[in-house]
């Protein structure tokens, strides 16, 4: 726990409940049931920052273990090919710590996973991969501490298939173009 964490636990009384938690919740790596939980996510939520502070959340999608176990303190994942920005990547270079968040929607579940993360380039081609799946980089991540997301505000979602072709969304946000759909 950082200092301000502890300075807002005393002022708002919660320092032995979160003491509590922590002693209980809070693995510095990932027990078994955690590293099952992981093979079979589809989706994670990536947050990192650069050496000054700026932060940057995105959202990472794969086949169901797209994220790998690689051992109890080591995970990672492939970084398929996006915009073009590299935000999270170039972020990590210059500040490797990321905090994951996996939720399961359908069990109602969550797990944060805090470490250190290094890209490295991915040294099999992946010739048996389908070319939408490819990955040249590879973000590999070392587990500091790993710990369950509370429930209580998780919505409950069911998958649904997508229909037919999809559309190109990437100027759903800039206003006048074709893609914007009616609120």
């Amino acid at each position: 726990m950082n200092h301000g964490e502890r300075e807002l636990q005393d002022r708002l009384g919660t320092r032995e409940r979160a003491d509590a938690f922590s002693a209980r919740q809070v693995l510095p790596h990932l027990n078994e049931r955690m590293r099952h939980f992981i093979g079979r996510q589809e989706m994670m939520f990536l947050a990192t920052a650069d050496a000054a502070g700026g932060c940057d959340s995105t959202f990472r999608a794969g086949p169901p273990g797209f994220v790998r176990v690689l051992d109890e303190e080591h995970l990672s994942w492939p970084e398929y090919r996006g915009n073009g920005v590299l935000a999270s990547l170039g972020n990590i270079t210059e500040n490797g710590h990321v905090g994951l968040l996996f939720i399961d929607f359908l069990d109602v579940i969550g797990l944060h996973v805090n470490g250190t993360a290094e890209i490295v380039e991915d040294p099999d081609e992946q010739a048996d991969t389908a070319p939408g799946r490819r990955a040249r980089l590879w973000v590999v991540t070392r587990v500091h501490e790993a710990y369950i997301h509370c429930a209580k505000h998780i919505p409950r979602m069911a998958k649904i298939p997508r229909p037919g072709p999809s559309t190109k969304k990437s100027d759903y946000f800039i206003p006048g173009t074709a893609c914007r759909q009616a609120i």
